[in-house]
């Protein structure tokens, strides 16, 4: 015992003497380095705030320029004569599209008629189609929109017009660019046009290499560029480039100049030397006394978190999770103590996680884990259970977990911003409620992992709380599982109905949609909405899709020049080999693909899916219609349109149901044919069922109807006479714009 007693009173000793002279080293040390550091950072960005004003009056200064010298040929005489009274396109390609390139380095020109179409386009200055146009069309015209929206200024005979301009900077081509619109004018005055009737020219300077080089000269930038993300070099300065919306196109970075830190360099080793020998002795006799001790302490707390927690998000893991669950359940003092276990599982991970990256899908975890955090606060129990599945455990008899679920699911729905990308995903929760002190942990989690199920099963991004009946009809839905299963490998169960599609202007029958039925020999009739979602959840819908699609090419087959519908699923659109799949039925049938059409939901469109796309690409190349069902339900959006074009749109029959005079879906199934109409693309209603509806959907310019008014669905020898039947004869046969 003597020798321990000795050493720690040496210890002590030793504390007691060096502490003071310690912390007087240190502290003075602090207060040096701090201010010098402080200094130095002060200075760095001071320059940094200097050179970041100056970039952006030589970016200013640049966008100015360029307006001037498109005012160098947009205000002459000869250009309004070239371009509005004769358009000359050899004056204009000497005159404009390659002067403007070869004097001023312009990338992009582009010459307007009077309704803003294209004349005349030089690229890199060598003129191509008119059509080419389209590439940079969106935000050109954004500028010649506002140039249109300028009052037209006052034209005194005899004195000089004034042009109008407007300049902004926008993407163009996926590049940053300056882009100026300017309406062409006489410069003396001797040809007067109408205010707002004026032909334009646009010119583009794009934002590149060649740009930068030219600023890093002129301005003394050091290794400038221009790009779209933001550079994480600590030694390079951005600046962002916006337009006059206030929304980002560029950056501009550069080497910084940092003053402040080449001074720091020069004295640092001053410093250093003064404080190395006081630092060394202070860290010697320090770091002996407490190595030992803190590495024991650190290792036995770090073992510990990391075996009861997540180590991408820091939560709880399923084991920490497992242990507290069951300490809850045998703790809990009373009967009427209440306990919610929430089970989470994200919607459209997988989307994000293979298209953005596993990194990606790390940092969308780990976001998803802060929201839902900041949703149920910090004394709540939650836990990362594994992948994309979480757990939250509820003790609070005040707590209304419906509430709180709905809480998440409307924080989780915001968007994530991962690598400059925006992710968005949902999440189903399934929640079971306990107030009895004899629950099972096992029993617990299986209830909610059911509630889980039918919360996906009805459509994701929703909340189920579990009730008892749940139980069994989960077992329903694997003896449904089994028993299609098993009518998929026989002929005399699976049947496909077909429900006429009437042109609403003859009320003729042009086609007709195929529906698959059902009828179980022990549990007859089996409705659509309860064994398709089996067949989706358990890998079965291709294989009934391949039994319908089959069936309605052999009636296609038959009926040449009438549409026939047939619904695809998402699973079937992503297999790679469907396309080839619907050609070879196309083959062994005999039904020509431009009788075909395939419906799809807009999930499909959400899923942003390569093979997705491609196969959609491949079907309208060969002539086969692609229609829109259920338009107007989900995420429907001009932007998926115009990704995924669509030769119909489906009306869904919640607003077809809906619609009587004066009703608010009037004026929303108007909106969506007028939208439709516009792009080209056709309307059919579902689900009419009143001669009232018809009428109203005749007057909005509804193109085709579907319902029970004419007909429900009806075996293919009903649907073949009906087509046979002169009454029914196509006027003609309808085409697919280019």
């Amino acid at each position: 015992m003597q020798p321990k007693t000795s050493t720690l009173e040496r210890w002590q000793f030793s504390a007691a003497v060096l502490l003071p002279v310690v912390l007087a080293l240190v502290i003075t040390a602090a207060a040096v380095l701090g201010f010098v550091f402080w200094s130095t950072a002060n200075i760095d960005e001071r320059a940094l705030d200097r050179q970041s004003a100056m970039f952006g009056q030589v970016i200013d200064a640049r966008r100015d320029q360029l307006e001037h010298e498109l005012a160098s040929v947009a205000v002459r005489d000869d250009t309004v004569v070239n371009t509005r009274l004769m358009f000359n396109f050899n004056w204009v390609d000497r005159n404009i599209g390659r002067w403007m390139h070869e004097f001023f380095g312009h990338n992009r020109i582009v010459v307007l008629d009077t309704a803003a179409q294209p004349l005349y386009m030089m690229q890199d200055g060598v003129a191509v189609e008119p059509r080419t146009y389209r590439r940079i069309a969106s935000p050109v015209q954004q500028l010649v929109n506002r140039v249109r929206a300028v009052p037209p200024r006052t034209v005194v005979p005899g004195t000089q017009p004034r042009p109008i301009s407007v300049s902004d900077f926008a993407l163009v081509e996926g590049q940053p660019a300056i882009v100026s619109v300017m309406t062409i004018v006489s410069d003396t005055g001797a040809v007067m046009q109408a205010p707002g009737t004026e032909p334009l020219i646009a010119a583009v300077q794009f934002l590149d290499d060649s740009t930068a080089s030219r600023f890093n000269n002129e301005y003394l930038f050091a290794d400038g560029h221009f790009s779209l993300v933001r550079t994480a070099r600590p030694d390079r300065a951005t600046h962002p480039i916006l337009n006059d919306a206030g929304r980002f196109v560029a950056f501009f970075d550069w080497e910084r100049d940092r003053p402040g830190l080449m001074l720091l360099r020069q004295t640092g080793p001053a410093l250093a030397a003064a404080f190395a020998v006081a630092a060394i002795l202070v860290f010697l006799l320090l770091s002996q006394l407490r190595r030992s001790s803190a590495a024991l302490e650190a290792g036995r707390r770090h073992a510990e978190y990391q075996a009861a927690h997540d180590r991408l998000t820091g939560l709880p893991n399923r084991m920490s999770f497992d242990t507290h669950l069951a300490h809850v359940l045998t703790d809990r003092q009373g009967a009427n103590a209440q306990l919610s276990l929430l089970m989470l599982d994200l919607d459209r991970f997988k989307q994000v996680n293979d298209t953005l990256g596993h990194q990606a899908g790390d940092e969308l975890i780990c976001a998803v884990g802060r929201r839902i955090r900041g949703v149920v606060g910090p004394d709540v129990m939650i836990a990362r259970l594994g992948g994309d599945e979480f757990a939250i455990l509820v003790r609070d008899r005040q707590q209304d977990v419906t509430s709180m679920a709905s809480a998440i699911i409307e924080a989780v729905g915001h968007a994530f911003d991962l690598n400059h990308f925006k992710a968005h995903v949902g999440v189903s929760i399934g929640i079971v409620n306990t107030a009895s002190g004899d629950a099972e942990p096992r029993e617990l989690v299986r209830k909610a992992d059911i509630a889980l199920y039918e919360a996906k099963a009805g459509g994701r991004n929703r909340s189920v709380v579990y009730e008892e009946h749940m139980n069994e009809l989960l077992q329903l839905q694997h003896t449904i599982e089994g028993e299609l299963r098993e009518a998929l490998q026989r002929s005399d169960q699976l049947s496909v109905v077909f429900q006429p599609l009437i042109d609403q202007r003859s009320r003729k029958v042009i086609g007709a949609e195929a529906l698959a039925r059902w009828h179980h020999p022990k549990y007859g009739q089996i409705s659509p909405a309860r064994f398709i979602p089996v067949a989706e959840n358990t890998g079965l819908i291709e294989s009934l899709g391949e039994v319908v699609l089959r069936r309605a090419c052999e009636l296609g087959a038959t009926a040449p020049g009438r549409t026939i519908a047939v619904n695809i699923s998402p699973t079937q659109l992503r297999n790679p080999r469907f396309s080839e799949q619907v050609f070879d039925i196309l083959r062994e049938t005999g039904m020509r693909p431009t009788d075909l059409e395939l419906e799809i939901t807009e999930s499909i469109l959400l899923d942003d899916e390569h093979i997705s796309a491609q196969n959609l690409r491949t079907f309208r190349a060969a002539g086969i219609h692609i229609a829109l069902d259920d338009f107007g339900t989900g995420y429907s959006s001009l932007s998926y349109l115009k990704r995924y074009p669509v030769d119909r749109i489906k009306i869904d029959r919640s607003f077809v149901s809906q619609l009587a005079e004066g009703h608010v879906s009037v004026a929303i199934t108007q909106a969506i044919v007028t939208l439709a109409h516009a792009m080209e693309i056709e309307v059919t209603a579902e689900g009419v069922e009143t001669e009232a509806q018809a009428t109203i959907l005749g007057r909005l310019g509804c193109n085709t109807l579907q319902g029970f008014l004419f007909s429900g669905g009806v075996p293919a020898e009903r649907i073949t006479a009906i087509f046979a039947d002169k009454a029914n004869t196509p006027d003609r046969r309808r085409t697919r714009a280019a």
